[in-house]
């Protein structure tokens, strides 16, 4: 098995998503509704989707969860709460 590599990515927030999960729908409600700042990826139609996949798998003890969330640190979460991300963001940006 090759290493597995983290996407690459020049956003602070980067959320990895699928158009069809409730979940990931919620959060980007909610970060939309307080214009927080992110990128999206559609882990099914991206070109790189089955590398996505397999970091995302290789961050969540195999399995495939979205929303996973990216940040510019290199640090990830896993459905995070949208407060949670807006706290990452502000700690990244130096806006505490």
């Amino acid at each position: 098995m090759s290493d597995i590599q983290t996407p690459e990515t020049t956003e602070h927030v980067t959320i990895f998503a699928a158009e069809w999960c409730p979940f990931c729908q919620k959060l980007k409600q909610r970060l939309d509704r307080t214009e927080t700042p992110y990128a999206l990826v559609d882990v099914e139609s991206d070109d790189n989707a089955a590398d996505i996949n397999a970091w995302i798998e290789s961050v969540n003890d195999g399995n495939r969860i979205i929303p996973t969330v990216l940040y510019s640190d290199g640090t990830h979460a896993t459905n995070p709460e949208a407060s949670a991300v807006r706290k990452k963001l502000r700690e990244l940006t130096g806006e505490e």
